[in-house]
C-alpha cells in the first residue's frame, strides 16, 4: 500500500484528536530515531499505524486478540492495551506490513516488554512523549529524553505505574518485565562507564 494510501486510511479510523496525536508520535518517533540511531523510515511507519484500531470496538480487539494466536493474558487486563497487539496484527495482516520490528514496536508500544529493541524504545517513548501530551510528568521525560532513551523511557514507566497504583488497577506483568530489564540495562551501561 502506498503510504499516501496508508496515511487516509489510519486517519479515517479515528477522530481528529486521535490522529493529531498520531501525528505528534511519527513526528516524535523520527527525532528520536535519528538522536539515538534506529531507522527513522522504520520509526515512522511504527508511529503511523500504533493506534490503527484504538477506536474500534472493544469486542472487536477482543476477537482478534482471541482468533489469531494472540496473547489471551492481556484480555484480564486494561483495555488500553489491547489495541496494541490487535493493531500489530492489523498492520501485518490490512497493511501487508512484514517487518517485524517495526510489528514488534507497534505491539508493544503500550506495554514495553523486557529487552525492548531500539525501536521498541523509541516508538514506545514517542508515545509517552509527543507535543501534544500534557500529564504531570511529560517535561521531565522530554528533558531526560534529550540525553537518555532509556532513562526517559523508565520515567515513562514509572509514571504508568503510579496511575494505575494510585486508581487500584492491574500492572501488566510486561510493563513490569519492561521497567525491571530497564533498569539492569541502564546498571550495564553505568558499570561499563565506571
Amino acid at each position: 500500500m502506498k503510504r499516501e494510501d496508508m496515511i487516509e486510511s489510519v486517519r479515517s479510523q479515528m477522530p481528529e484528536k486521535r490522529w493529531n496525536h498520531t501525528l505528534g508520535v511519527m513526528e516524535t518517533a523520527v527525532k528520536l530515531a535519528e538522536r539515538f540511531g534506529a531507522d527513522p523510515v522504520k520509526a515512522d511507519l511504527a508511529a503511523l499505524l500504533h493506534d490503527v484500531c484504538k477506536y474500534w470496538r472493544v469486542d472487536e480487539q477482543a476477537r482478534i486478540i482471541r482468533e489469531n494466536g494472540l496473547p489471551l493474558d492481556l484480555l484480564e487486563y486494561d483495555k488500553e492495551l489491547w489495541h496494541a497487539h490487535a493493531g500489530a496484527w492489523v498492520a501485518g495482516e490490512r497493511y501487508g506490513v512484514q517487518d517485524e520490528e517495526v510489528l514488534d514496536a507497534i505491539r508493544y508500544h503500550t506495554s514495553g516488554r523486557a529487552r525492548m529493541t531500539l525501536l521498541d524504545k523509541v516508538v514506545c517513548l514517542a508515545d509517552y512523549m509527543e507535543p501534544g501530551r500534557d500529564f504531570p510528568g511529560v517535561h521531565n521525560i522530554r528533558e531526560i529524553a534529550e540525553y537518555s532513551l532509556e532513562k526517559a523511557l523508565l520515567a515513562g514507566f514509572d509514571g504508568t505505574i503510579r496511575f494505575l497504583l494510585d486508581k487500584g488497577k492491574r500492572i501488566y506483568p510486561m510493563t513490569l518485565a519492561a521497567r525491571n530489564a530497564l533498569i539492569e540495562e541502564l546498571g550495564q551501561q553505568d558499570g561499563a562507564s565506571v
